[in-house]
């Protein structure tokens, strides 16, 4: 009833629509009237067509399943790089804020080492400035060394010249031309030829002295004019005391009481009055101060004797000595074994053979003179 009713819809429709497009309304009718034959087909082959809607649904369902299954995996995966993107970013993060405080710490590492880059720097420009200073110093003093050294062997040659002129040293006088001749042998230079040819023949001259030690000699002076003081005078001597019974008074009687009266006033008057041989016809009686100032001279005498011996004056040696002798056996005991020995050393001390006259050393003065005007220094 339904088709038929469906049928019967249109053509009801169709009349009623006799409107000037009535002409096409009445082609769609004849259409629509045309159509059922194909429904009754479709009613005949309607089971074949469910299964093929079946299969298609099927079809539909497993590519949805697919395609939801593709959709999830790669909703899983979007997921797990979202996932991880965000830690890398995260990581990133703090590396970046490590990065900025190590930029930080690098930036004030870098201020801190330009201040002390500023700071070598200045010490730089002085160490340069005070090198620049030295180098013209040292050119200075490289120009001048030749002059500082002739300065140097002038002031030894003359300290030899003192020390032969002055104190009679032959030994210190050859120990500062020997130090002269070192000096001059460590710079091998042409110029000082002359001066180093005319130290070295006074250095020979000076070896060429016999041995004498003036020191010892004059120690012994020395020594001989301390002991003056302990030496005895001549009118020091006590006489000697006489026995009770010696002669030259009445022999005591053991009965009478005047005969021993007699021979003790006897022996009294004896030791008051004492007669004794002067053989020099000058009698040694000296006064206390006079007994001083004769032992003051003796020894000035041989202090003189001493100097003497420095200045190797033998006139004025031997002479000092031989005054100092006849002093000591005129006015001193002779028969004191003190003085006995005095006497003896200053016998040895005259007889000594004193040395002879030291070589001059003018030939090393001239030539460091010379050499000092060629210099253009100046003496």
């Amino acid at each position: 009833m339904t088709a038929n009713d469906d049928k019967n819809a249109p053509t009801g429709d169709v009349a009623a629509d006799s409107g000037p497009n009535g002409a096409s309304t009445q082609a769609e009718a004849a259409e629509q009237q045309a159509e059922p034959a194909p429904a009754d087909d479709a009613g005949r082959g309607a089971r074949p067509r469910s299964g093929a809607a079946w299969f298609a649904v099927l079809l539909a369902l497993v590519a949805a399943g697919m395609a939801g299954g593709a959709w999830f995996d790669a909703r899983k995966r979007i997921d797990g790089a979202t996932e991880t993107l965000a830690q890398r970013v995260q990581a990133l993060e703090g590396q970046q804020g490590r990065l900025r405080s190590l930029a930080q710490e690098a930036q004030q590492s870098t201020q801190a080492l330009q201040g002390k880059l500023s700071t070598l720097e200045v010490r730089v420009a002085d160490a340069q400035a005070q090198r620049a200073a030295i180098e013209a110093l040292y050119q200075e003093l490289s120009r001048n060394r030749n002059e500082w050294r002739i300065a140097e062997v002038e002031q030894m040659v003359d300290i030899a010249s003192q020390q032969l002129d002055l104190a009679g040293n032959a030994r210190g006088a050859l120990l500062a031309l020997q130090l002269a001749e070192s000096r001059l042998a460590r710079r091998d230079d042409a110029a000082f030829a002359p001066l180093r040819t005319a130290l070295a023949r006074d250095i020979e001259k000076l070896k060429a002295l016999p041995a004498f030690d003036p020191g010892a000699l004059g120690q012994r002076i020395e020594r001989l004019a301390v002991s003056v003081e302990a030496l005895p005078m001549a009118f020091d001597e006590r006489p000697v005391r006489t026995s009770a019974t010696g002669g030259g008074g009445p022999a005591p009687s053991s009965d009478a009481w005047y005969a021993r009266l007699w021979a003790e006033v006897w022996r009294e008057i004896r030791q008051l009055i004492v007669v004794r041989r002067v053989e020099s016809p000058e009698p040694p009686l000296l006064a206390p101060t006079q007994a001083y100032f004769l032992r003051e001279n003796l020894r000035l005498r041989l202090l003189s004797a001493r100097l003497a011996l420095l200045t190797r004056d033998a006139g004025a040696y031997r002479d000092d000595l031989q005054v100092a002798q006849t002093w000591i056996k005129r006015y001193f005991d002779v028969r004191s074994a003190r003085t006995a020995e005095v006497l003896a050393q200053l016998e040895e001390l005259a007889a000594a053979p004193l040395q002879p006259e030291l070589p001059s050393i003018a030939g090393s003065v001239n030539a460091v003179r010379a050499l000092d005007a060629r210099s253009g220094r100046g003496s």
